[in-house]
């Protein structure tokens, strides 16, 4: 099963998320004008024109509003950055479910193979209204929820290329209602992103060793380390090294525009000693790129035999994996990480964009690390640095 494959493989158990899920997605009129609006803009012959449909597109995913309530209101040019062009095409989503002035333009042109392309690295992202949605539909018993969440197992600080302390974050954490975090800097392979050296994980994991004595009983710091996740499927720390960490995140951060099957690559991530998370596995990006290309259902068996986690990663860019993907991942048997890839306490919230996706998807808490308590996550997290 490739990236771009969204086929369902025969026989696959359908969950009451499914379709609430394709209905939500369905009727996801934001991200549908938003689509349309990145469409044009892949048409125009300057930066300068491209940017006013860029930012009217963003302005609309951001919405806390469906844009059928403003069209029927009459107040869609109430919303910033939202000019004539854009609410003509945005209008004609609404009230026809598609826009001819789009269709039009993209038949005049002279690459439409251009945005045919990029539809393709826009599939399964939710808006900021439908993610608001899925958090609140009833999606069955047992079904993930925010009140169900603990703690966020992937985040970053000042000790690579995060904006703010540990205990700055871990402070945040606790006004959001949270009990722990996972703090996962960036290996000191991967030195565009600051990576933290072995000598200064010493020191970050005394600075969490004060932080949790200080803490104690309220809020919990675990000793993480975001692995980057190499050609050949080994990691840029050595087995010795990970067995520093509580728990290791192993996550691409190269290849990720590569055409070829990269199966091979993301199982041997997964089967290496001490991995206990497989952080955004696509390494995709909004508009921008599908990522990795491989046959999911074999990394997600492999996944589920090893008990390693598949992420959800919720920064609104990523939303990698999304609901659809997930599904082959549930119905394979594997647990999940929901987490914010948050490098600033503002972006704590993009756990909201994971949570979403899970609950599409039909993912119960008993599956989710974040959900589960101290004892549990020391245990599985004991075992995940015990497998050779």
């Amino acid at each position: 099963m490739a990236t771009q494959s969204r086929a369902r493989p025969k026989g696959r158990r359908r969950s009451p998320a499914d379709d609430a899920a394709d209905a939500i997605v369905h009727d996801d009129l934001n991200m549908a004008a938003a689509a349309l609006l990145y469409d044009l803009a892949a048409l125009q012959p300057t930066e300068r024109s491209q940017f006013g449909y860029k930012r009217a597109a963003k302005a609309i995913i951001g919405l806390p509003v469906s844009v059928a309530d403003l069209v029927a209101a009459g107040t869609l040019r109430d919303v910033g950055f939202v000019g004539p062009a854009s609410a003509r095409i945005i209008t004609e989503v609404v009230q026809q479910g598609r826009s001819p002035s789009v269709e039009d333009a993209i038949a005049k042109s002279t690459k439409p193979s251009e945005v045919m392309s990029r539809r393709e690295f826009r599939s399964a992202y939710l808006s900021h209204f439908a993610m608001q949605r899925a958090l609140s539909a009833p999606l069955g018993k047992g079904v993930v929820t925010r009140a169900d969440y603990r703690g966020d197992f992937q985040m970053h600080s000042t000790w690579s290329d995060g904006g703010e302390d540990i205990a700055t974050m871990a402070s945040a954490c606790l006004d959001l209602g949270r009990s722990c975090l996972g703090i996962t800097d960036h290996s000191y392979g991967l030195p565009i992103a600051r990576g933290i050296s072995m000598a200064d994980v010493e020191a970050q994991h005394r600075e969490i060793d004060q932080l949790n004595a200080t803490l104690r009983g309220r809020f919990r710091v675990f000793k993480g380390i975001e692995a980057n996740i190499l050609a050949d499927g080994n990691l840029d720390l050595q087995p010795a090294e990970r067995s520093t960490f509580e728990f290791v995140v192993a996550s691409p951060h190269s290849l990720l525009r590569r055409p070829e099957d990269q199966t091979a690559r993301m199982v041997a991530a997964v089967n290496a000693p001490g991995v206990a998370i497989l952080g955004h596995p696509r390494g995709r990006i909004f508009n921008s790129r599908p990522g990795v290309k491989a046959d999911w259902l074999r990394v997600f068996e492999a996944a589920a035999k090893r008990r390693v986690a598949i992420e959800f990663d919720g920064n609104w860019h990523r939303q990698d994996i999304d609901f659809e993907l997930a599904r082959h991942a549930r119905d394979a048997g594997c647990i999940f990480a929901l987490d914010s890839d948050a490098h600033s306490t503002g972006e704590l919230r993009f756990t909201d964009y994971a949570i979403a996706h899970a609950r599409l998807a039909g993912i119960p808490s008993s599956r989710v690390i974040n959900c589960w308590s101290n004892d549990e996550l020391d245990e599985w997290m004991t075992a995940c640095r015990g497998r050779s």
